[in-house]
Formats: C-alpha cells, structure tokens, sequence
C-alpha cells in the first residue's frame, strides 16, 4: 500500500540505517515501508490499542518483512533505550506528544535519540513544552493531503531551556514562501483570528488582546510571504 504524502515525508525523515520506533503505529504502514526500502535497519510498531496492533501484525505477516517488532504499550513506557535512536510520532494531538516524550526520561540521554514528531491538532502546545524541556526544533516541513495542513518536526534534546517568541508556538519553523508553508501558517491564522473575533465584546481581557496580537503577526508573516512572489 502506497504511502501518503504525509507519511513519505516523515520517511523521507529517518535516518539511514535507523532503529525506529513507531508510536501510535497504527496499521504499521510506516514501518513496513522503512524496512522494505531498507531505510531502517530495525523497526518497534508499538500502539495503546489491541485491534490496530493486531492489523499491523497481519499487514507485516503480508508485506513479508522482517524486522520489525511489535508492542503493545502506552507511548514508549514499554521501549528500552538502546532499542531505537529515531523516535517518530505522528498522527496524534499535541497533548498526547508532549506527554510521550514527558514520560521517556531517556529520550533526554545521550546520544540523544531523533524525534519525528507530526501533531494533529494543537502543535503550539508540542512546540512550547519541547523548548521549555530543553529540546529544540531542528527543522520544520509543512505538508497538505485531503484539504488538511500539518507540519512535520524534527527535534532533540540540547538540555537548553528556550523561550521563544509567542508566536513561534504556532508558526514554528515552517517557511510561508512555500505553497503548504503558507497554507499550513494560514490555518493557525484563522485559528487564532477566530479566537480573538470571539472575544471582541471583550476588549479590556488579557485573553482578546493575546489572541489578538498574536493573530496580527501571522497576517504580517503571510503578507511578507505574498509579497515576496516566490510561488
């Protein structure tokens, strides 16, 4: 089964010759196709829930790859240190990341492991807890399928606590002269105008002028990005 675009570029991603582990592995298309194009060199499919795990076996006993191991287990609480150095997850909110990588200490010693991180929902509660937990975002791709936009992190630990600029939370590093970079800044945009036009009946609130601001700059990031005609 082919890959979507979103999940060619998390491949795209892992290292060559990686130990992966997949969290929230789901039917374990990932996976699969890591081990097959022998771009990992070992592979964890590993998921909370019974049912998708046993999909994933029967899709790996299909693909007729070996390689690959499967968990059942909450985030990585059932993964030991020296059995991935690529961490990738993908598919789940922002919440549910941040409290993955909380809950691995391990993924804060070295050599300190890659993390793959593509949150559904809520990416600038992700991006705030990894700078204030001393992790930091390497590089950003935004990517778009079936009118949805998500952006695609790579990140490690530094062991720096960073405080970055309000609005990095929701742009993070993703580039608006491209065409899914500036659909994917877009979309927080509207996001945080619509909060902000919510609160309008309010403007003395801490809340309407936070959001306000906030929602100010990414049409200034946009504005930028229109005017530089780069695409």
């Amino acid at each position: 089964m082919p890959l979507s675009r979103r999940l060619e570029l998390i491949a795209a991603l892992v290292p060559e010759g990686a130990r992966v582990c997949d969290v929230g592995t789901d039917h374990a298309l990932l996976p699969i196709y890591l081990m097959k194009h022998k771009k990992a060199v070992h592979a964890i499919a590993a998921d909370l829930r019974p049912l998708p795990l046993a999909t994933a076996e029967k899709n790996i006993k299909k693909a007729n790859v070996s390689g690959i191991e499967t968990r059942l287990c909450d985030g990585l609480s059932a993964v030991a240190k020296n059995e991935a150095d690529t961490i990738i997850a993908a598919g789940m909110g922002g919440e549910v990341i941040s409290g993955i990588i909380d809950r691995a200490e391990w993924l804060k010693l070295p050599p300190y492991p890659l993390l793959i991180l593509q949150p559904t929902t809520s990416p600038e509660i992700l991006r705030r807890y990894l700078y204030r937990s001393g992790f930091e975002i390497n590089t950003e791709t935004a990517v778009s399928e079936n009118k949805k936009h998500y952006s695609v992190m790579t990140a490690s630990f530094t062991g720096r606590n960073i405080k970055m600029p309000e609005y990095f939370y929701y742009t993070g590093k993703t580039d608006p002269r491209t065409p899914d970079g500036f659909l994917y800044i877009e979309k927080q945009y509207n996001r945080l105008k619509k909060r902000a036009d919510a609160l309008k009946a309010l403007p003395d609130s801490g809340e309407y002028s936070y959001y306000s601001h906030l929602s100010d700059r990414l049409a200034g990031i946009l504005k930028q990005a229109e005017n530089s005609n780069v695409f």
